[in-house]
């Protein structure tokens, strides 16, 4: 019970835009996570882009840098992804994380990957992953296991 309060004295002192963004990050994977629940990922997935092997040079082509003021919001919207998730009422993956800084990058004109990769599992016999990154910009999902394959991306 020490930690509420202690949450709440944290969320104040970010100050308003901060807030703002991490509201946004939850109301983002709130969404991310009803959509997965409702539709076939079929449907889902036509809203995520188009889905390319790694290789394509439209992958290569968004791996350029991003202008530092770009940089940055892509780097405040994976932290307010990375510092919501583990608040939520419900388990936010990888695939939610990543699918909500999509939304939030897009909403702000600024390109991104989802990367999609699998591997041998700990406990399970595949493991997979969603990555997400803005031109070199590590938003969500990293650091990616190097047994990882990834096997295609949404650009």
């Amino acid at each position: 019970m020490r930690s509420i309060p202690r949450k709440i004295g944290t969320a104040l002192l970010m100050g308003p835009r901060r807030q703002l963004l991490v509201a946004e990050a939850c109301a983002s994977m709130l969404v991310a996570r009803v959509l997965l629940a409702v539709l076939p990922f079929r449907r889902v997935a036509v809203r995520l882009g188009t889905f390319v092997p790694p290789t394509d040079p439209r992958v290569q082509a968004q791996a350029g840098g991003l202008d530092a003021d770009r940089a940055r919001i892509a780097r405040a919207v994976g932290w307010a992804v990375r510092v919501s998730a583990p608040h939520m009422p419900f388990r936010s993956v990888c695939l939610q994380q990543a699918m909500a800084a999509q939304a939030m990058l897009r909403r702000r004109g600024i390109a991104s990957v989802m990367h999609f990769g699998a591997g041998k599992g700990d406990e399970k016999p595949i493991d997979a992953h969603a990555w997400l990154d803005a031109a070199g910009v590590k938003v969500t999902g990293y650091p990616v296991k190097p047994t990882m394959a990834e096997l295609g991306c949404f650009v």
